[in-house]
């Protein structure tokens, strides 16, 4: 049986998940999560932790939920998956993605939150200061970055593409930041990750900031 991801194509996480499952060239069921498909909605609800968050991946009957432990199963069982998560670099990996995650993706979302919550008027005072920790860790980054995406993908790009993606419509990564610009474009020419720019770009209209149809 192949193995079935319940996502959406604009959604960064979702995003994690297939970069890895494209790495690895695994065969894969891809479910829509949307209005127009109940059952998946229902399954997700079910299977996707406490709040019934997405990506959520079912592996023959091993259901995982969260992007990273996603690839961290792939990796664990799938052997062309191996390669996401090489022995000796483990820890360092992980931690990265951390980094990706906490430091980039969810400050990022702090700023979309706000304006969801509120398009007419958003707290900017929250707004700035998501906007000031994502410089700050853009220029945390900056010297780390060059070394990122220079081999096969690992569970590292897997989360910085869809960080960098977006986190950049947020709060662009400015000059004094060369490297990290540089690996974003890097990451942005990858196949894997361009598939899933190609498939998120119909629904680039929600997203609530920046200019997201100059990528």
């Amino acid at each position: 049986m192949i193995i079935e991801l319940y996502g959406h194509p604009f959604s960064a996480y979702t995003w994690k998940a297939q970069i890895a499952i494209h790495a690895a060239d695994l065969d894969y069921k891809f479910h829509m999560l949307d209005p127009g498909h109940p059952d998946n909605l229902a399954f997700v609800a079910a299977n996707g932790g406490p709040f019934g968050k997405f990506p959520v991946l079912d592996d023959n009957g091993t259901v995982v939920f969260e992007a990273t432990s996603i690839i961290e199963h792939l990796a664990a069982h799938h052997q062309k998956a191996s390669g996401l998560l090489p022995s000796g670099r483990a820890e360092k990996l992980r931690q990265m993605d951390r980094v990706f995650d906490n430091y980039v993706m969810n400050v990022m979302q702090d700023v979309v939150n706000e304006q969801l919550r509120n398009p007419d008027a958003p707290d900017t005072a929250r707004q700035d200061e998501a906007r000031e920790k994502l410089r700050r860790v853009y220029a945390w980054l900056e010297p780390r970055a060059d070394l990122l995406c220079r081999g096969p993908l690992t569970l590292v790009e897997c989360a910085a593409a869809p960080s960098l993606f977006y986190a950049d419509w947020v709060e662009r990564i400015g000059d004094d930041c060369p490297d990290l610009k540089a690996l974003r474009s890097r990451l942005l020419r990858l196949p894997e990750v361009i598939r899933c720019v190609d498939a998120a770009y119909p629904y680039r209209h929600l997203f609530p900031l920046g200019d997201p149809h100059r990528d």
